[in-house]
């Protein structure tokens, strides 16, 4: 008999734990987009440099791609949209004049505020669907997968 060697089982895609993920991700993400692209017209990468500029206050282009995952012309993009619309401000820093320092002005402040209220709802009520043992077991999940990551 010749060495034989079991065969791999197929791989089904709706199975498999990373198509999971970025499928749950992806949908997730489309609906939340869905309020904020319907109230302000914004894209993900216009919503990302809101929410993290709200969070964070004062930053540089380069720093809000680091923290929320965006190529540097996204954010260029979205940077440049929302000082059009006025709710985000540049200042060049006083110490490196290369450095433009960006932040949200009154009015980008007052839309960040608003959809921080309407995202809170959103995950609370995402969460509300998975019930107290499973919101535990859904961050305990994410926390070994970007500790494993990380």
């Amino acid at each position: 008999m010749e060495n034989e060697t079991p065969e791999t089982p197929p791989l089904v895609l709706e199975d498999f734990i990373p198509y999971r993920l970025n499928k749950a991700a992806e949908a997730v993400s489309q609906r939340f987009a869905s309020i904020y692209r319907d109230r302000y017209g914004l894209t993900r990468p216009e919503w990302r440099t809101l929410a993290t500029l709200g969070q964070f206050g004062i930053l540089t282009a380069t720093a809000i791609g680091a923290h929320s995952s965006m190529h540097k012309t996204k954010v260029s993009r979205a940077v440049f949209t929302l000082e059009k619309r006025r709710w985000l401000s540049r200042k060049r820093d006083d110490i490196d004049r290369r450095i433009e320092n960006l932040e949200l002005t009154p009015a980008g402040r007052k839309v960040y505020a608003d959809l921080a209220k309407v995202a809170h709802a959103f995950e609370a009520e995402l969460l509300s669907n998975l019930g107290s043992k499973g919101e535990k077991e859904l961050n305990a999940g994410l926390a070994a997968l970007e500790a494993y990551f990380g």
